[in-house]
């Protein structure tokens, strides 16, 4: 591997993969797409043509000896066998949330890389948003006193019908789309150690898939997490932080665009504060970030913290499941 420079293989020819990560791979100093896979030769050859590198099979990518690292956004039953296969291939990986559609698939990606001193990452892109830092920073100086409260809704308009979303055999459902962003943001801001107190999944009858969500989880020393998510919804992505001196809260807080400026409203019982930050590319900044990583040293402590969280957030998916009073609903899956 050339010292300066990541040879990247995307593995999946997603929606996300053509909107976010190609046009991000283009723009990031030191990384080149040499090798494109998808389901079909004729889809692979599309996204080459467009973005770069050569059109090659899910296993001919895998083995491809001048690919360095690998960004996998498949459908998430497949996330584990071919994050597996790559990194047996000494490749980077960085994989798509869910990582996995179980704890102990996880555990073992997990267990692999660090072995085999690889990078692995879930690509939670807004974790590498800086208005996160700020709202951190707010808890950590006192600003909300004494954290009682962390609630998070992450909801979204119905798939078309057809979408693999919709598909079991895929790893569908909206606690592994979209329910996992509001789990990922209570650890961020509660840290490890959250148990899941309660949780209800509204399902479809026919096809046993979960269309919304509701959980709540504890932490360590008792601050609660309330944690709503679904498809079907109107479009929300948000979080606040509810403490015995004020309340700051967070519109848009998973998938803003590059050019939104965050907002930030704090309001105490005789004061009202809003704080305007500046814009970000979250998704450029986590390839950049897991770039650098790559580029950089293995087995970092950096790296440990992505490993350990990763598992975190598997365990309290299938903890959520596992939790979960199931109401039924006849028909929720558009046809």
């Amino acid at each position: 591997m050339d010292a300066l420079r990541v040879r990247w293989g995307v593995l999946g020819c997603s929606a996300i993969a053509e909107r976010r990560a190609l046009p991000a791979l283009r723009e990031i100093d030191g990384s080149e797409v040499v090798g494109v896979a998808s389901r079909t030769t004729e889809r692979a050859e599309r996204f080459a043509a467009e973005h770069g590198g050569t059109a090659l099979s899910y296993q001919e990518l895998v083995d491809a000896p001048d690919i360095d690292a690998v960004y996998l956004s498949l459908p998430n039953s497949l996330h584990f066998g071919w994050a597996e296969r790559a990194l047996r291939a000494s490749k980077h990986v960085l994989c798509e949330k869910p990582m996995t559609v179980s704890a102990d698939q996880t555990d073992a990606l997990v267990a692999l890389a660090a072995e085999r001193g690889l990078v692995l990452r879930e690509n939670f892109a807004f974790l590498h948003h800086p208005q996160h830092d700020v709202v951190r920073a707010l808890l950590e100086r006192g600003r909300l006193g004494r954290l009682r409260t962390f609630s998070s809704a992450f909801g979204v308009p119905p798939p078309k019908p057809g979408d693999i979303r919709y598909d079991p055999a895929l790893g569908a459902g909206c606690l592994l789309d979209v329910g996992v962003y509001p789990i990922r943001a209570a650890q961020l801001m509660l840290g490890d150690g959250l148990t899941v107190a309660g949780a209800t999944l509204r399902v479809d009858t026919e096809t046993g898939v979960d269309m919304a969500g509701h959980a709540l989880l504890v932490s360590e020393n008792g601050v609660f997490a309330d944690l709503e998510f679904g498809f079907q919804h109107s479009y929300r992505s948000r979080y606040a932080l509810w403490g015995d001196a004020a309340h700051l809260s967070l519109e848009r807080a998973f998938t803003p665009p590059a050019e939104h400026r965050p907002q930030l409203l704090l309001e105490e019982q005789d004061h009202r504060e809003e704080f305007t930050l500046d814009g970000a590319d979250q998704f450029r900044a986590s390839l950049a970030s897991f770039a650098t990583a790559v580029r950089e040293t293995r087995g970092a402590e950096e790296e440990r913290e992505w490993l350990r969280s990763a598992r975190e957030t598997a365990r309290l998916v299938e903890a959520v499941q596992q939790t979960a009073v199931r109401v039924r609903q006849r028909g929720a899956v558009p046809s």
